[in-house]
């Protein structure tokens, strides 16, 4: 695997980890708006630490699909080989 193809793994699981992370610690604002009701966005999304987490968390997930993407523990190309002909 080449470097532009590890760093796409990298951003996609990044984006995944992402949208897992975004509704920990939401909290909707104190007052409702007083024609709809509808309470809008979080009082305090927090998006430095969950840029931070997730950055952190795509980083350790990331390693580990490297880990195993570059060791044999598991391979298509040996269960290719090893399929009878036909």
């Amino acid at each position: 695997m080449n470097w532009f193809t590890a760093a796409v793994v990298y951003i996609m699981t990044w984006w995944v980890v992402l949208f897992a992370v975004l509704p920990f610690g939401v909290r909707p604002v104190e007052e409702a708006d007083q024609q709809t009701g509808w309470r809008g966005a979080p009082a305090q999304p927090l998006m430095g630490r969950k840029v931070i987490a997730t950055t952190v968390i795509a980083l350790v997930l990331w390693a580990g699909m490297m880990a195993v993407i570059r060791s044999d523990w598991f391979s298509f190309r040996a269960a290719a080989l090893l399929m009878p002909d036909n």
